[in-house]
């Protein structure tokens, strides 16, 4: 679990299962940021007793922004265009052309629910709060970037900048607590569960995704697989492992999800075809991913990924325990 070639300034944390289980872990692999290209070599190890797995040495909590720059897809990709009507993210950037693909409505599928208050985890710079104020609800968000968190305050919406483990309580009992692609995120996921059960009324809805390794993706690429987001992603969940980390935050699972969105795979293509040469597949795989190359092969492989459940990518309906 030895890393190499940390930056200076980032402090690493060895981390035990947040399960309380007894440290009897497995290597499952070595790898690195592939977003950004940032320095650094990260192993995972996955619970042997539990099966969680999460990423240790990690970055600590005060140093990990070095992993979070202003180019990060989300925070480009969640501001909302000039026009206030507009519903759809705004796209500049290498990966922020990219992200759109990834937000697709499916994405944020949300249960049936009259508008009350909502607080949305990870809100970057405020479309979806943005979304959600335009059906009724009263918003309210918490992101970590400062850059990001302006962009969604300038749209009226109060919103932390900081952590969820730092974050006042809300301007009343939340209905629903949503978060895209955040518990993955996070460094104590069952101290930041419990806390927005704490915030959150009899019978509120958690609503979050997150990658799915088990699916057959992460079997296959390994290390080249887009979703590990490494070190950003400090847990990699399944369902299974899901279920009972939010049974422990105080959130009981009412449905999953699975996405039709075939970009996990074809972006873990171009992941291996890159470090391999393969530089024209690579390029014709990001190109699909983004739906500039044949956008409807890229939506029947979608759905059928989605059928199957094999897409990589979930969504989770949980309600207060």
């Amino acid at each position: 679990m030895m890393t190499s070639a940390i930056p200076d300034g980032v402090k690493l944390e060895e981390v035990d299962c947040p399960m309380g289980c007894p440290r009897d872990d497995e290597v499952v692999l070595v790898g690195r940021d592939r977003l950004h290209d940032l320095p650094g070599e990260y192993s995972i190890v996955r619970c042997r007793r539990c099966e969680l797995m999460r990423t240790t040495p990690r970055p600590s909590a005060d140093t990990i922004g070095f992993y979070y720059p202003d180019s990060y897809g989300p925070y480009a990709t969640t501001r909302v265009q000039d026009d206030a009507a507009a519903t759809g993210p705004a796209s500049s950037g290498r990966f922020a052309r990219l992200w759109p693909a990834l937000f697709e409505p499916k994405t944020h599928a949300l249960p049936p629910l009259e508008p009350g208050r909502a607080l949305e985890v990870g809100c970057g710079s405020g479309s979806f709060l943005h979304s959600l104020a335009l059906r009724g609800w009263t918003v309210e968000g918490i992101e970590f970037s400062a850059t990001a968190a302006k962009a969604a305050r300038a749209l009226g919406y109060p919103v932390h900048c900081g952590s969820l483990e730092q974050a006042p309580p809300p301007g009343g009992p939340l209905d629903l607590v949503v978060g895209w692609m955040v518990l993955e995120h996070l460094h104590e996921p069952i101290a930041a569960l419990r806390k927005l059960a704490s915030w959150s009324a009899p019978g509120a809805h958690l609503v979050a995704s997150v990658p799915d390794a088990a699916a057959p993706e992460f079997r296959v690429f390994g290390e080249d697989w887009y979703a590990l987001h490494l070190p950003a992603h400090l847990f990699h969940y399944t369902p299974r492992t899901l279920r009972a980390l939010l049974a422990a935050g105080g959130w009981t699972v009412q449905r999953l999800l699975w996405h039709d969105n075939p970009n996990n795979l074809l972006l873990s293509l171009d992941h291996r075809w890159r470090a391999r040469g393969h530089t024209v597949r690579a390029d014709l795989a990001r190109a699909m991913a983004a739906g500039a190359r044949w956008p409807r092969a890229r939506f029947v492989l979608g759905n059928l990924m989605g059928a199957t459940r094999t897409a990589g990518r979930l969504t989770v309906w949980a309600t207060r325990t």
